[in-house]
């Protein structure tokens, strides 16, 4: 049976692959003692897949056809497409894992979940940033959930939490041996393309962050559901830590960093969950 290793939740600014030489020293040292400590954590758990869930950024997808939830069951994925991370991140493919991912995908058909999923898929700065930061070289298994972070409308807040526990089922049924960690890409709170682009919201981040520490679900989604829409659009990839929160049981949760930097946009959250 397959057994939930570790769970991480960690952003994926793209200043910080584009511009990161130019990110002042006493910021950019704690952003990247921040992806390090993730990165220990991570190759700690022994994963053979990771379940990485985030956005994808006009990449796969368009509003010609853009799915809420979309499972990536190949056994191979592109890398990053944008001239920035093509300079930054090394690898022009990424492994998949086509049993679990298509494990995965039949799990939420049988539980009245109705996902897209794709054979082959381009993981953008949003899978490999973290990738990257945390030094997972060569990369490991992904199994991309693909969340729809990015244009309205989206999937509730109790619907992500909902997958979050789909994804744990998922896990616990998989017939054989199988080591898995989850990991969350986005927020926390930012605004891009706004009159606000570049305000950070630290009081919601920090509002958000009890939150999740304090493991009340129907809290935290009541929360996320009202405030977010006032936390700027890219607030709404927090939803990639909701399912993250709920795949581990909705506890165990760790602060490793938060960092609100003005030269990325984003206030920069770290996070991870003991699932022992």
């Amino acid at each position: 049976m397959a057994e939930l290793v570790g769970v991480f939740a960690a952003g994926h600014a793209p200043l910080i692959a584009r511009d990161w030489d130019q990110i002042p020293e006493a910021r950019r040292t704690p952003l990247a003692a921040a992806y390090d400590e993730l990165g220990r954590r991570l190759k700690a758990a022994r994963p053979d897949i990771v379940v990485e869930i985030a956005p994808d950024h006009w990449v796969n997808f368009f509003l010609d056809n853009l799915p809420s939830v979309c499972i990536g069951v190949g056994e191979e994925h592109d890398g990053p497409p944008e001239p920035f991370m093509i300079k930054a991140y090394p690898h022009h493919t990424l492994p998949g894992h086509a049993a679990f991912g298509r494990h995965l995908l039949e799990t939420a058909l049988a539980h009245d979940f109705e996902p897209a999923f794709s054979h082959r898929l381009r993981l953008d700065h949003g899978f490999c940033i973290p990738l990257w930061r945390m030094k997972l070289d060569p990369p490991p298994a992904i199994v991309p959930l693909i969340v729809n972070d990015i244009e309205a409308p989206m999937p509730s807040i109790a619907r992500c939490a909902a997958w979050g526990h789909l994804l744990r089922r998922a896990i616990e049924t998989y017939p054989e041996n199988l080591r898995v960690a989850v990991l969350a890409s986005g927020g926390l709170s930012h605004s891009v393309g706004e009159p606000t682009m570049g305000r950070i919201y630290e009081d919601f981040d920090h509002e958000c962050i009890a939150l999740f520490a304090s493991g009340e679900e129907k809290t935290l989604i009541d929360f996320l559901t009202d405030g977010i829409p006032r936390a700027g659009n890219g607030a709404d990839e927090i939803r990639n830590w909701v399912v993250a929160h709920t795949a581990a049981g909705g506890k165990g949760f760790e602060l490793i960093s938060y960092l609100p930097v003005p030269e990325v946009y984003v206030g920069c959250g770290f996070a991870s969950w003991n699932v022992a």
